[in-house]
């Protein structure tokens, strides 16, 4: 079975991380976005993942130089040369989709994290001889999004963007059970499936809705990718909770790699991930913090509700919160306080950053 991934562009609203690496390689939860959904994927079947991309094709062929053998997935590239929108990449990638099987294939968005149901996604669209299936979740203001109007069965019949009134509950969660003929409907240019495919095959009656139980969170942005590790460490204790660090000094869930050193008397928690080869220094608080890949935090420092990208550096008795995104190798000076600071990479901060900004 197959599976492709809209890798996507350039990653802006993820700055300054995606300046290091394209979104899709950027950690979360100590492993890379997309390995979380290559693993979901290997288990509801799949062999074979094409990663529809046109932003730094290098460092995604050396990405699956890298994993492909470690996943036991075969992982290939598609390559746009401008962007196609949702539903063109699947055109350009029909050859590896359609290979003569007429066996669905999935389609995902590379920035949606949740506990992937896809097994049953798949057996659902496969009793319901749907020729789509959209992934939906429920939230709890419908205003702010497209929402997705089916019945009682699932059948989607029509999409409502940001409704005025009150039509439905469900939104597009991104992720889709596709049959090869849906290939059909899209031709080989810019096409986005949501506005130009779905509606045609709603028409035809063959359009269904899979209903997500668990969390939901598209993290391509600060504010949503911390809300999303919340979420996620919350799946984790109720379903993998031997994954998590317990211990006298923690607090809620925490993910810490086992490569990381901590130091005496640190406070850690809620809501915090630790990559490999972390350095955590004595007396050190963390909380609602993503701490990367080789981060070194010195004595007495207290991170809240930020992200702390590889390699970087920050000084003793330091205090960084209200969503400070550090790029990589980012230093930052002892005694100093951040205040909503986001910092591109390889940079040396010796003042305070009091109020929010970005540091070029």
């Amino acid at each position: 079975m197959k599976a492709l991934i809209l890798v996507g562009g350039f990653g802006t609203r993820l700055r300054p991380l995606t300046l290091s690496c394209p979104k899709p390689l950027v950690d979360f939860c100590n492993k890379p976005m997309i390995i979380h959904q290559i693993e979901a994927l290997k288990l509801a079947g799949v062999t074979e993942v094409v990663l529809a991309i046109n932003y730094q094709p290098e460092v995604m062929m050396a990405f699956i130089n890298e994993w492909q053998e470690k996943l036991g997935v075969k992982i290939v590239c598609s390559q746009e040369k401008s962007p196609m929108g949702t539903a063109g990449p699947l055109a350009l990638a029909r050859a590896i989709l359609d290979d003569g099987s007429k066996q669905p294939f999935f389609v995902l968005n590379s920035d949606v994290i949740c506990e992937f149901p896809l097994k049953e996604m798949l057996d659902f669209h496969n009793a319901r001889e749907a020729e789509a299936t959209v992934l939906v979740t429920k939230v709890d203001d419908p205003s702010k999004y497209g929402v997705v109007v089916m019945d009682e069965y699932g059948q989607i019949q029509r999409f409502v963007e940001k409704p005025k009134e009150f039509v439905g509950d469900k939104i597009n969660a991104g992720i889709y059970v596709l049959n090869p003929c849906v290939l059909d409907r899209i031709e080989l240019k810019p096409t986005s499936i949501e506005r130009e495919v779905f509606p045609h095959i709603a028409a035809d009656n063959k359009l269904y809705a899979f209903t997500l139980s668990g969390y939901w969170m598209d993290v391509g942005q600060p504010k949503d990718y911390l809300k999303g590790l919340k979420l996620h460490l919350d799946s984790l204790h109720i379903n993998h909770a031997a994954m998590l660090t317990r211990g006298s000094n923690i607090t809620g869930n925490v993910l810490i790699d086992a490569s990381a050193t901590i130091g005496e008397g640190c406070s850690l928690g809620p809501d915090v991930s630790i990559g490999a080869g972390c350095v955590i220094g004595n007396g050190v608080r963390l909380s609602n913090t993503v701490v990367m890949r080789g981060v070194r935090i010195m004595d007495h420092t207290k991170v809240d509700l930020s992200i702390i990208g590889w390699e970087s550096v920050i000084g003793c008795w330091s205090r960084l919160e209200n969503h400070c995104v550090l790029g990589e190798d980012v230093t930052v000076k002892d005694e100093l306080y951040l205040n909503g600071a986001v910092i591109l990479p390889h940079k040396e901060i010796k003042e305070s950053v009091p109020v929010p900004a970005i540091i070029l």
